[in-house]
């Protein structure tokens, strides 16, 4: 933790911008926890899990010193006149925000056996696999039988990896596949415990989904969601029990990714929430809880610092290298512009969408080479082009 504040306060032009663009990162943080929308725990496990962060944005804040961050937003702020970078008043009792009596530990408020997945792609495939391998039965349910060939292929080679490095054997393999069952057939989640929908992010795809299986799952049984944007509670309006649906939102790909996102919409029961989180302890994952709002936790405080690396380019503040290789600089795992042609120019570009749409902060606009690079389909590494060229 030293060193890395010790590059954040160095006098550099590389700290220089660590701190243009990590400082309204940990303002929103610091809002986000005052709001009550996340505790400060979850705030911080969610940017080292979801991200590879070193360190949480909160914690981040006390090793720099609180006033060391609202030093640094009055200047950004007298400079931009940006409200995103007028100092949190939070910033200034941080020890006492957003605190949070202990829950303990969550348990499964419902009995959990069998799991249904609806999809066919990575996101989908990898879901499949970590509930198998936790040694949960499990029905997958795609459009064709190509598709469900493919989710087998898919984890049949991560078994085999995992062989060939002796994480696993023979045995193990074969007992992960016979836990598992492709269909055709929606009818085929009818006795599944819980139904986890990993299809493509597109609300009227989504709503048909979610009526579908009001009709078709069992009483009590829990629908959930692996949306990274969508509305929660305009999910489960569509059914008749909404107090059974909430948000599992798996990060990519989910059989390495330790975050899952338990998102609770007003109506979510408690105990849904709980067995929601308990399950995802429960095959090895390290659950949060936020509220049904665009972005959750990490892509809300995410994209608006990779946003803002994008407009600090444009303005001239550092080349993309020079970027990039500060922000490294920290100890994140990526600079900014790797990132983003990681993750997808398109997607980022719907996501800061979603984001400005919710929250109307005209500071969260879309940078301009954003947009361009979208209109020209240069998307990152899926098109060997995007910041840099592949």
């Amino acid at each position: 933790m030293s060193e890395i504040v010790e590059r954040i306060t160095a006098e550099d032009r590389g700290a220089e911008i660590a701190r243009t663009l990590l400082f309204p990162y940990l303002n929103h943080a610091a809002n986000m926890l005052a709001s009550g929308y996340a505790t400060r725990d979850d705030i911080d496990a969610a940017m080292r899990f979801g991200c590879g962060y070193p360190v949480g944005p909160l914690a981040l804040i006390d090793a720099l010193g609180p006033q060391v961050v609202i030093d640094g937003l009055t200047a950004q702020h007298a400079e931009t006149g940006d409200p995103l970078h007028e100092p949190a008043p939070a910033l200034s009792n941080l020890a006492e925000a957003g605190a949070a009596p202990d829950a303990g530990e969550p348990q499964l408020r419902h009995t959990i056996e069998k799991v249904g997945v609806v999809g066919t792609g990575t996101m989908a495939s990898g879901i499949v696999q970590v509930f198998a391998q936790a040694g949960y039965d499990v029905v997958y349910v795609g459009r064709s039988q190509d598709k469900l060939d493919g989710v087998l292929a898919y984890i049949t080679k991560n078994l085999d990896r995992a062989i060939e490095r002796g994480k696993l054997d023979e045995d193990g393999k074969s007992n992960v596949l016979d836990r598992l069952i492709g269909s055709t057939e929606r009818e085929a989640l009818a006795d599944a415990d819980v139904i986890v929908e990993a299809i493509a992010e597109d609300m009227d795809i989504k709503k048909e989904l979610f009526a579908d299986l009001d009709r078709i799952a069992k009483p009590g049984a829990i629908l959930a969601t692996t949306t990274s944007s969508l509305s929660i509670a305009e999910l489960a309006a569509t059914t008749s029990r909404p107090g059974d649906v909430v948000g599992i939102h798996f990060f990519n790909p989910a059989p390495v990714m330790k975050l899952v996102e338990v998102v609770s919409a007003e109506a979510t029961k408690p105990e849904v929430s709980e067995t929601a989180k308990a399950l995802s302890l429960s095959i090895g994952k390290h659950p949060v809880s936020c509220g049904d709002r665009a972005g959750f936790i990490v892509n809300a405080l995410l994209f608006p610092y990779l946003n803002d690396a994008i407009k600090l380019n444009e303005a001239g503040g550092g080349s993309l290298e020079d970027i990039d290789t500060a922000m490294k600089g920290t100890q994140l795992p990526m600079g900014p512009f790797e990132l983003l042609d990681v993750v997808g120019n398109d997607v980022s570009l719907a996501i800061e969408e979603t984001l400005v749409g919710a929250f109307g902060h005209p500071g969260w606009e879309p940078a301009p080479t954003l947009v361009k690079l979208v209109e020209e389909g240069k998307l990152g590494r899926k098109t060997k082009q995007g910041f840099h060229t592949y």
